[in-house]
C-alpha cells in the first residue's frame, strides 16, 4: 500500500509540474544587435558641375579704361580626396565659361574662360567638410578698344574656402568663395596697353563621388 501511495504522489507531482510549465511564458529569441554606425569617408575620385557669380576690377591701364568687372560662370569640376582620420587632403581642377567683363563707351575687357588647378585641405565632421584651397589659375582675356581687339591667356593664382556636404554616399553639394588674380599682360592697344584682373567669386557646385 505504501508503494501505491508513493507512486500516486509522484504522478501528482509530475502532473503539477507539467501544468506549471505550460503556464510559464515562452522564451523569445534575443533581438539582433543594431549595426554599428559608420562615418562617411571622403576618399575617392569625383566629378561635377559648378556655377557662380564674380566681381572685381581690371588692373594696370585697363583699370580706368574698362571700369569694374562682373559676370557669371558655369563649368565642370574633377578631383580626388584622401581622408586620414578627420583630415582630408586632395587636388581639384575646374574649367568654366564666363561672362565676367567691364566696359566703357570705347573700351572693354572680358574673361571668356577661366580654369584652376588647386590643392584642397580641410576637416571632415562625418558628412560635412570645411576646407581651404589654393593653386594655379588661368583665363582667356579679350580686350577691345577703338584700335581693335586682342585675346590672350593670362596666368595667375586662386585662393579660397568652402563647405561641402555629402547628402548620399555618392552625391555632395558645395558652396565656396574663390579669389582669383590674373597677371598683367601687354595688349598694346590704344587706350589699353596692359591688362590683368582681380576677381572674387561666390560659387556653388554638385559632385558625384565614384
Amino acid at each position: 500500500m505504501f508503494k501505491s501511495i508513493f507512486a500516486g504522489a509522484i504522478a501528482v507531482t509530475a502532473l503539477a509540474g507539467t501544468a506549471l510549465a505550460a503556464d510559464l511564458p515562452r522564451r523569445t529569441a534575443a533581438a539582433a544587435p543594431a549595426p554599428a554606425y559608420k562615418s562617411f569617408n571622403w576618399t575617392g575620385a569625383y566629378a561635377g558641375l559648378n556655377a557662380g557669380y564674380a566681381f572685381g576690377k581690371a588692373t594696370k591701364s585697363a583699370s580706368s579704361a574698362v571700369g569694374d568687372l562682373d559676370g557669371y560662370s558655369y563649368g565642370a569640376t574633377a578631383g580626388y580626396n584622401q581622408q586620414m582620420d578627420n583630415f582630408v587632403v586632395g587636388v581639384e581642377g575646374d574649367i568654366a565659361k564666363t561672362s565676367i567683363d567691364g566696359a566703357t563707351s570705347t573700351n572693354s575687357a572680358k574673361i571668356t574662360s577661366l580654369g584652376t588647378v588647386r590643392a584642397r585641405a580641410g576637416v571632415a565632421v562625418d558628412r560635412a567638410l570645411v576646407y581651404g584651397t589654393a593653386g594655379y589659375a588661368g583665363g582667356n582675356n579679350k580686350v577691345t578698344t577703338a584700335a581693335g581687339s586682342s585675346t590672350k591667356w593670362e596666368n595667375g593664382y586662386a585662393v579660397g574656402a568652402g563647405l561641402e556636404y555629402a547628402f548620399t554616399n555618392n552625391v555632395s553639394a558645395k558652396a565656396e568663395y574663390l579669389y582669383t588674380h590674373l597677371n598683367d599682360k601687354n595688349y598694346n592697344l590704344t587706350g589699353v596697353t596692359t591688362a590683368g584682373s582681380n576677381t572674387s567669386a561666390i560659387r556653388s557646385g554638385v559632385n558625384y563621388k565614384f
